[in-house]
């Protein structure tokens, strides 16, 4: 299914949590904390602006980013796990 988001949110997806500690212990998935880091799979074409004029957004696709924890909208798309966030709640873009 494709998914276009609207004005300015972009589709994310969580980046995959690392298992194990530095002790070695491995983490059950019920203990996991949600990684805040995640990959940018679509923005939407831009907010406008008060003259009407389409302000572009900064991210782009491909983009790995830091978010909040309790950023953005959950949604399942063919299954797997998405996040729909305003490109305002991004913290950083991971280079």
């Amino acid at each position: 299914m494709k998914v276009r988001p609207l004005a300015d949110r972009i589709l994310v997806k969580r980046a995959e949590a690392t298992e194990t500690v530095r002790g070695g212990i491995i983490i059950p998935d019920s203990a996991k904390e949600k990684p805040q880091e995640a990959i940018v799979i679509e923005v939407g074409p831009g907010k406008l602006d008060e003259d009407g004029k389409r302000v572009p957004l900064e991210l782009k696709k491909g983009d790995r980013i830091l978010m909040g924890k309790y950023s953005g909208t959950e949604v399942k798309i063919d299954g797997e796990e998405h996040i729909i966030m305003r490109e305002d709640d991004v913290l950083a873009v991971l280079e």
